[in-house]
């Protein structure tokens, strides 16, 4: 371990040991009692209000390089540094109540492209109903956001990645896949539609539906899919210790994204593995269905099983294929060791 390589872990691993150290003592402790969640275990970090409300927190930092592809334009990547921190919060099924950004970047840069790039920020801040409300600047080698988001919720409709049992329905909001194949397009610089590209460079955080959502006592647990659907799946099965059963005819994926794909083995990969979806992972109590079906765009696309039966994919012809443990990760294991 000590001549380990941050390489060869990757992102998911590097997370349990950080939030090994970090983890909060039993709450009796050096006057800790306010946090109800700590680092690592869920989309955001949640803090006792005292009351009936909790406070949840979370951070996201993006770079230009890995993050941004060339043809984003400044907006675009304001509304992206956004987003992925109002995406963490709607997953708690709270309202978000302020947006702190850090950005580093080059002296050279023009004033003209930080104006755009904030006035994207504040878009995204705008569509969620809340605003930018602080943040610091720097010069840096590249331009590189960081961006802390702030969510205020009820402890009765939080919702965390654990909760869910065996018999409940899974499903997911908008599409899968869009995202994934716009980056597909873009690289090897085949036409998508509008819609799908905006699908990658202007995701829309599901703040709205998510509150609505656990308001409704039918939500059993949540997350969101930015790393992939795959990554999800595995995430949520890790901390409510399920399985699952997704129905491959069940995933919602644009015809246009169906056309693009040159065979089932890429339409898989775009909807299970390249991430860049912003969409809500859900699973629902069976008997509560009803509550929900007409909230949002709301595709139920499998069911929980026993931790035991893995996370499979039912294919068309119903031959069962394990979905495996990958997705978009900043840092990727590229040798075999890998911690569990």
């Amino acid at each position: 371990m000590k001549n380990t390589k941050v390489s060869s872990v990757g992102e998911r691993a590097l997370i349990s040991i950080l939030s090994e150290i970090f983890k909060a003592p039993d709450g009796r402790e050096k006057g800790q009692e306010g946090i109800l969640i700590g680092a690592g275990s869920d989309d955001c970090a949640v803090l006792d209000l005292k009351g009936e409300d909790c406070l949840v927190v979370t951070t996201d930092m993006l770079h230009r390089t890995t993050d941004f592809p060339e043809e984003m334009t400044p907006w675009q990547m304001g509304w992206m540094s956004a987003a992925v921190n109002f995406s963490d919060i709607a997953a708690m099924g709270a309202e978000p109540t302020g947006l702190v950004m850090a950005i580093g970047m080059p002296a050279d840069t023009e004033i003209a492209f930080v104006k755009e790039l904030a006035k994207g920020m504040q878009a995204c801040a705008e569509f969620c109903g809340t605003a930018i409300i602080g943040g610091d600047l720097d010069t840096h080698a590249e331009l590189t956001i960081t961006g802390t988001a702030l969510g205020r919720v009820k402890k009765s409709h939080l919702l965390l990645r654990r909760g869910a049992r065996p018999g409940d329905l899974v499903c997911i909001t908008g599409y899968t896949g869009s995202a994934g194949a716009a980056l597909e397009a873009l690289q090897s610089r085949k036409p998508v539609s509008e819609t799908v590209l905006k699908a990658l460079f202007e995701p829309i955080p599901r703040t709205k539906e998510a509150r609505i959502l656990a308001e409704s006592g039918a939500v059993t647990s949540m997350m969101d899919t930015s790393d992939g659907l795959a990554m999800s799946l595995y995430d949520l099965a890790k901390q409510s210790n399920i399985g699952f059963r997704i129905r491959e005819n069940s995933l919602p994926i644009l015809k246009e994204v169906r056309k693009f794909a040159s065979n089932s083995d890429k339409l898989r990969e775009f909807a299970l593995y390249m991430g860049g979806d912003f969409e809500l992972l859900i699973t629902i109590d069976p008997q509560k269905m009803k509550k929900v079906q007409n909230i949002c765009n709301l595709t139920v696309i499998g069911e929980c099983t026993k931790y035991e039966a893995g996370i499979v994919l039912e294919s068309p012809e119903c031959k069962l294929i394990t979905i495996e443990q990958r997705g978009y990760q900043q840092l990727k294991a590229e040798a075999a060791e890998r911690l569990s």
